[in-house]
C-alpha cells in the first residue's frame, strides 16, 4: 500500500480522515502532531486515538521553541497583527506543514493530507507551504468529499471512530493565541459567553490591584520580565499567563477570509499583545519618523503574508532582512500597568534612544528659537502658493 502522511490533531475532521484515507483511498495513515503549544492532553489524546483507529506509524513533534524563535519572534518584530488582532493560528501553519513534509521524506509517502474544508483559510497555508518544499500528492478528504459536519459525526460513528468531547465552538490553540468561532457566535449581534474564554479573566473578574510589569527587549525580542532573564517559550507562557489574569487580549472582529467570506472570529491573545504594545513603544523612542512610517507598510504587508498562507513568499524573507537591521537598536526597557483589561504604558528606555530631553524642554536655552524662523517661512509653501491661486480663480 502506498503511503500518506497526515497532519493529525485528533479533531473530528483530521479522525475522520484516518479512516477514510484507509477505506477511500486504500493508503497506508501515518500521522504526524505538531506540537506548538496546544494543550497537553491534546497532544497525548492524538497519539492514542492515532493507535485506537489504526494507522501503522504515529509522530509527536516538539516544535514550540522553533515556534516560539523563528515565527513567533520574527511575528513581534514586525508587528504582526491582522485586522486588529495579532496572528495565532495563521502563523503556526507554515510550520506544521514543514514538519509534515519531513516525515512524508522521511517515510517515503507518495501522499500528505490534511483535514481542511474546502471554506476555510488553512486549506491555503497547509497546501501552499506543502507544494514549496515536495511533490507530494495533496489529499483532502473532507473537501474533496464534500462532506457535512453531521455527516462526518454519522461517518464517525458507524466506523467507531473515537469523538472528542465536543465543544460548542471550534477552537485552535497555540503559544501566541487561541482563537474561538462557530455556533452561536456566527450571529454577529450574540455577545462572546463567558465560557468560551479560557485565557483570560473578564474586566470585573480581574484583580482590583493593578500590576506593574517592565519588558525588556533585546533587538526586537523579550528577553526578561521585571529583570528576570527567562528562555523563549517561558516568556511567551509568562506573558499570556499575566495578560490573561488581567483580562488583556480578548479580541471580536468580522474577519475576511482569504476567499472573500466576512467571518465573526474571536481570539484570546493575552501575551502577544502585551508584548506587541510593549514593542511599538519601544520603537516609537528608538526609530526615526520615516522609519515607523515605513515600518508600519512593511507590517501590514507582512501580516498579509502570514495570514495568506505565503511564510514561503521570498518577499517575507526580503521584508526579514529589512526589520532585522531596523531592529538591532529596538533594545530596551517597557514599563507597563495591567488593570482590569487596560494596558497601560508608563515608561520607556533605551541606550539608542533619539530623545533629548533637554533640547525637547521648555527651559531649553542652548537652542537658540530664532533660528526656526526661516524654515517656518517657507514651510508649507506649495499649499499656500495652491490656495492662492484658487483664490484668484474665484474672484
Amino acid at each position: 500500500m502506498e503511503k500518506v502522511v497526515l497532519a493529525f490533531s485528533s479533531g473530528l475532521d483530521t479522525s475522520v480522515c484516518i479512516k477514510l484515507l484507509q477505506e477511500k483511498y486504500d493508503m497506508e495513515v501515518i500521522t504526524v502532531c505538531v506540537d506548538v503549544g496546544q494543550p497537553e492532553e491534546e497532544v497525548e489524546r492524538s497519539k492514542l486515538v492515532a493507535h485506537e483507529i489504526g494507522v501503522s506509524k504515529h509522530y509527536t513533534i516538539d516544535a514550540k521553541e522553533e515556534f516560539t524563535t523563528e515565527f513567533i519572534f520574527k511575528a513581534v518584530k514586525a508587528n504582526a497583527i491582522y485586522e486588529g488582532y495579532p496572528l495565532s493560528t495563521a502563523l503556526a501553519r507554515p510550520l506544521i506543514a514543514m514538519k509534515i513534509v519531513e516525515v512524508a521524506e522521511k517515510e517515503d509517502a507518495v501522499a500528505i493530507s490534511h483535514g481542511c474544508t474546502g471554506k476555510g483559510n488553512d486549506q491555503f497555508r497547509f497546501e501552499s507551504t506543502i507544494r514549496s518544499a515536495s511533490n507530494c500528492q495533496i489529499i483532502a478528504p473532507v473537501r474533496d468529499l464534500n462532506l457535512t459536519r453531521s455527516e462526518e459525526i454519522t461517518y464517525a460513528e458507524t466506523h467507531g471512530i473515537p469523538l472528542p468531547v465536543f465543544s460548542n465552538y471550534s477552537i485552535d490553540e497555540n503559544l501566541w493565541g487561541r482563537s474561538i468561532e462557530g455556533d452561536i457566535l456566527e450571529d454577529p449581534m450574540v455577545e462572546m459567553p463567558e465560557d468560551a474564554f479560557n485565557w483570560t479573566r473578564s474586566s470585573a473578574d480581574a484583580p482590583d490591584e493593578p500590576q506593574i510589569l517592565e519588558i525588556e527587549f533585546e533587538e526586537g525580542v523579550p528577553v526578561a520580565l521585571d529583570g528576570k532573564k527567562l528562555d523563549p517559550v517561558d516568556i511567551i507562557k509568562e506573558c499570556n499567563r499575566i495578560g490573561g489574569l488581567h483580562g488583556i487580549g480578548r479580541v471580536d472582529i468580522m474577519e475576511d477570509r482569504i476567499i472573500g467570506l466576512k467571518s465573526r472570529e474571536n481570539y484570546e491573545t493575552p501575551g502577544a499583545i502585551l508584548i506587541i504594545t510593549a514593542h511599538q513603544t519601544l520603537e516609537q523612542i528608538v526609530l526615526t519618523r520615516e522609519e515607523l512610517k515605513f515600518a508600519s507598510n512593511v507590517s501590514e504587508t507582512y501580516s498579509e503574508l502570514i495570514y495568506n498562507g505565503l511564510w514561503h513568499e521570498p518577499l517575507r524573507e526580503d521584508l526579514d532582512c529589512l526589520i532585522n537591521n531596523m531592529q538591532k537598536r529596538v533594545s530596551g526597557i517597557v514599563r507597563v500597568r495591567l488593570n482590569k483589561g487596560n494596558l497601560r504604558i508608563l515608561g520607556r528606555k533605551s541606550p539608542f534612544s533619539l530623545y533629548q530631553e533637554q533640547a525637547v524642554s521648555f527651559e531649553d536655552k542652548e537652542t537658540d528659537q530664532r533660528e526656526i524662523v526661516g524654515m517656518i517661512k517657507n514651510y508649507g509653501i506649495q499649499a499656500a502658493c495652491y490656495q492662492n491661486i484658487c483664490k484668484k480663480d474665484n474672484s
